[in-house]
Formats: structure tokens, sequence, C-alpha cells
């Protein structure tokens, strides 16, 4: 059984598209495990420049239930200097995930302003409801 979703993410601050200005891309691999309270652990990439950097991604969250693997690609906005990637970064959320696949968009934005706007893809079993502290950094 498969069921495709959408997720829809909430900004600390509203943005216009004119006020994004696209600096790279970035792949991003993490597992989401959750009841009540909410885990994620995980990695990607950052292509800048025509230069890869790997970095690390975990978190904790409130609301949900079950696992899930999700893979996300799409764009970093507003990154001026490479140092202003790492750091924390709000997510709101909401979705399901049944079986092979659910799809869905996040928005993350950190305290520098630099956006990550992604496309993402969910396998597993799991349903949430809530908001994620999510931390980005360097290897």
């Amino acid at each position: 059984m498969t069921i495709v979703a959408c997720a829809s993410v909430g900004l600390a601050s509203p943005l216009a598209a004119d006020d994004l200005v696209q600096s790279g891309t970035v792949r991003i691999e993490q597992v989401q495990i959750a009841f009540i309270g909410s885990g994620n652990l995980g990695g990607g990439t950052l292509l800048v420049g025509g230069k890869e950097y790997d970095f690390t991604v975990g978190g904790l969250g409130v609301g949900g239930i079950g696992i899930s693997k999700m893979t996300a690609t799409g764009a970093v906005y507003n990154l001026r200097n490479l140092n202003d990637f790492a750091g924390a970064y709000v997510q709101g959320r909401y979705g399901l995930a049944v079986g092979n696949l659910s799809a869905g968009e996040l928005v993350l934005e950190n305290t520098r302003g630099v956006v990550l706007r992604l496309k993402a893809e969910r396998t597993g079993l799991a349903l949430s409801l809530g908001g994620d502290a999510v931390y980005i950094g360097f290897d």
C-alpha cells in the first residue's frame, strides 16, 4: 500500500521569493523515529561554487509515531559565507508515510537567514505532526 502526502512548513519569518538568492544545492538522507517525541539522524552533501561539503544532520522534535527514512534534495538560498550553513534550523512538519513512498516539501531556515527548500521522499510507516529543531554540522 502506498500513500503520497505533502508536507508544509512554517518559517520563523515569512519570506518573499524576491528575498531568496540561490547559492547552491543540497542532498540530505536521514532516519526519523517518533513516539510522541521524535528524533532524526543523518547526513548530506552541500554543493556550492563547484565544491562538495559533507555534513551531519540531527535533531529532536515533538509529535508523531513510527519510523521513516527520508531523502531530500533541493536548493540553498542566502548562503553568503560557508560557515553560515552550519547551525540550528527551524522546521515545521506534518505528513504521513505508509509503505514505499511519501512525498512532500520542506523549508528550513536558520538564524543567519540561510534557507533550504527541499523536495522530500519518505519510506516507512510514520504519522507526524509537530515541529523539529534541526542541527547541521560539518564533518
